[in-house]
């Protein structure tokens, strides 16, 4: 870092716009200031070099864009509207002063775009790169929150958009010569390097009251478990209903899996799994549409406890999704170059 870190910190502070009237202070005070009416909901996330993702594979500004992205799907997942982010990077030697602004400008262009404000945060040095995001967000009255613990037998387990994208798009990364349309793996790969929260299906689909609500940046068969358990019910899902993006198919043959399997298993799509009275599934589709999130059915919720994957002949599947501290599976997600949630 030629410049230093107070002349980095400028430096980013230049790059920075404020998108809200709520902020009265950010960067350049000890503290940010934010003027609140209501409910303030705040979500946590960190990402770090060879575990959640590989600079081989990963631009600074694809990372930031993400980073970003990933931290506010939660805020969509829970129905709120996005308010305030604070970023704390962990810098080595390695990364140059202009990939670090490299990386802030890909979190703020998202930041500007959906009216997120990025408050401060913290730059350190460190042994590998990382980022932590803490996100704000805002929301009335607690009847426009929605929770993973909603879940009622007998409602009925929609998704919204297609799942399988990142996943493939992750695998894309690695393989040049993949037999798809320039389009479609441009597109896969977008899906990989630049997802976009659902903010505003979020928030529409909880004025609805859809009963619970998580967003799928872990796979379907393993946050239809988190939902499941917290809801001490039992999801049943239909794995040949699930929506899949464009490719996903040729991409799972090149990898030995079947479609499905890839698209609840992959993760990183950040599209949102609900439950809601079955008697309200079309004012839903109604108002996702309306959000740009089209909706599917994919099964429904029981008495019992867990999630039952099923496959076109009925036969359950066993599947597993993302685990963050699972040695394994972080080595192989850090190694392909994910960045997770």
């Amino acid at each position: 870092m030629t410049g230093g870190e107070f002349a980095l910190i400028e430096a980013i502070r230049a790059r920075l716009g404020r998108h809200s009237d709520r902020v009265l202070r950010a960067l350049g005070d000890d503290a940010a200031v934010v003027k609140v009416d209501g409910l303030v909901v705040t979500s946590v996330d960190a990402f770090v070099e060879g575990v959640h993702f590989r600079l081989a594979t990963t631009s600074l500004r694809d990372l930031g864009h993400k980073c970003l992205a990933a931290s506010l799907s939660d805020l969509a997942a829970v129905g709120a509207e996005p308010g305030e982010a604070y970023l704390a990077v962990g810098l080595p030697t390695s990364v140059a002063e202009r990939e670090v602004l490299e990386l802030i400008e890909g979190a703020e262009a998202l930041a500007e775009d959906l009216g997120v404000t990025i408050c401060g945060g913290d730059l350190s040095a460190s042994h590998e790169l990382f980022v932590a995001v803490t996100v704000t967000g805002h929301a009335s009255s607690e009847d426009e929150i929605v929770g993973r613990d909603g879940c009622r037998s007998g409602d009925l387990v929609g998704v919204t958009g297609r799942l399988g994208g990142a996943g493939a798009g992750l695998v894309l990364l690695e393989r040049k010569e993949h037999g798809l349309p320039v389009e479609v793996g441009a597109r896969l790969l977008e899906r990989q390097r630049r997802p976009r929260p659902r903010l505003e299906a979020g928030m529409a689909l909880a004025r609805t009251g859809v009963h619970a609500m998580i967003d799928l940046s872990d796979g379907v068969a393993s946050d239809a478990l988190r939902m499941a358990e917290e809801s001490g019910v039992e999801l049943v899902l239909e794995l040949e209903r699930l929506p899949l993006d464009e490719g996903v198919e040729t991409v799972a043959e090149i990898v030995g899996m079947r479609p499905a399997d890839l698209a609840a298993s992959a993760g990183e799509d950040y599209e949102l799994l609900f439950t809601a009275s079955p008697d309200a599934h079309e004012k839903i589709e109604t108002a996702s549409d309306d959000a740009g999130a089209p909706v599917t059915w994919i099964g429904e919720v029981r008495r019992g406890s867990g999630v039952r994957l099923l496959d076109e002949r009925g036969v359950q599947r066993s599947l597993r999704g993302w685990d963050h501290l699972d040695s394994r599976t972080a080595t192989d997600r850090g190694r392909r170059g994910q960045a997770s949630r």
